[in-house]
Order: structure tokens, then sequence, then C-alpha cells
């Protein structure tokens, strides 16, 4: 049973229903660089992760969670045994802290700059699931079909880094990109035999 996804869910959907009927909270809450650098509240490295936009942003997170989280913490326990809790606890941790450093160098000085929701720690969780499962299909709507998940990875991370530079809409796309980076290379180090069954997939001899 996926205890701390689920323990995950349930306390982001909580702290983000509030949020959405206290503005004063939500800002409190939200990422912003501008705000951390001159008041030192760095707390919100982590505390963005907790509050949404809207209902759709909160379930769009939070399925893609409860579909990828209850495989990468099964996985964990597996390899990692009584420690894989801890493990998973700083994948999710790890995913949303770090995955805004790029924002905050960048947007430091930008004080209207604004960023909520959990997709970094969501992508970190997304990746470490290719990891252990490169072959699986990993659906999109509206596409009909799965994705293999070792194609899906390269493109994400490709659309995710070209949107980035864009900067052509409202959504995080390098807290994506980042996100994402840090859960492959977290879960590579803590059991690096991965990467060579997904070097042997992508040669053909896995």
């Amino acid at each position: 049973m996926a205890v701390i996804t689920i323990a995950i869910i349930a306390l982001t959907a909580i702290v983000s229903l509030i949020a959405f009927n206290n503005r004063e909270l939500f800002r409190r809450l939200a990422f912003n660089a501008y705000d951390i650098k001159r008041f030192k509240n760095s707390y919100r490295f982590l505390s963005y992760a907790l509050i949404h936009a809207d209902w759709v942003h909160l379930l769009v997170n939070m399925m893609v969670l409860y579909s990828f989280g209850r495989i990468v913490e099964a996985y964990y326990g597996f390899y990692f045994g009584a420690k894989g809790i801890l493990y998973y606890i700083l994948l999710y941790i790890g995913g949303t802290a770090l995955s805004t450093l790029p924002s905050y160098g960048k947007h430091k000085d930008d004080y209207s700059y604004t960023a909520v929701g959990a997709s970094g720690a969501v992508s970190a969780v997304l990746f470490a699931s290719i990891i252990f499962d490169p072959m699986s299909k990993i659906m999109i709507f509206p596409i009909p079909i799965g994705i293999p998940a070792i194609i899906f990875g390269p493109l994400y991370l490709a659309y995710s880094w070209y949107m980035g530079k864009k900067n052509i809409d409202n959504v995080g796309h390098d807290v994506h990109f980042w996100g994402a980076i840090f859960g492959f290379v977290f879960t590579i180090v803590l059991k690096p035999a991965l990467f060579g069954n997904l070097l042997a997939i992508l040669t053909g001899r896995g």
C-alpha cells in the first residue's frame, strides 16, 4: 500500500483547498523568489508545492502522483527495504526544493514572479518510475495509445526545456525540467545498476 504517496496527496489536497479560500495563506506559501531573497523565508522552497492555482491544477498533479508514486514507492521498498520510505520522502522533497533553484536565480529580483504546485516533485517521481521500468507505457491525453517511457522521457525533457526558454505561457516548465532531472539522477545514485539496465535497453542488449 502506498502509504506515503497517499499521505502526501491528502496533505496537499487539504492545504490547497484551504488556500483556495484564503488568499493570505496562498500568498504566504507561494514560491516568490524576490520574497525569499528579501525576507529570508526559505520555507517557500517547499511550501509552494502544497498549494495549487485551481482545481484542475490540483487534480492533474495528484492524479499523476498517485499513478506513478505508488509504483516508485513500491520499487523503493523492494530495492532499499526499510530505508525505502526515507529515500522516497527525500525524492519528493528534493524534487520540490531543487527544481526551483534555477527559477530562484532567474527571478530573485522580480517581485511579480510567483509559482505554485507540486509539479517539480511529481516530475521527479515520474522520472524515477522511468528508471525502474523504462518500457512501461505512459498515456497522454488525447493520444489513444501509450508511449514507451524510454521515449516519453527525452520528449518531455526537450519540450520542457524549449518551453522554459520561450517563456510564452504561465506554466513552470523550468520546474518540470529540473524536477525530472533530479528524480532521474537521485534514483541512479541510489541504485547505479539501474542505469546499466537502461543502457542495455537503449542499445538493444536488455
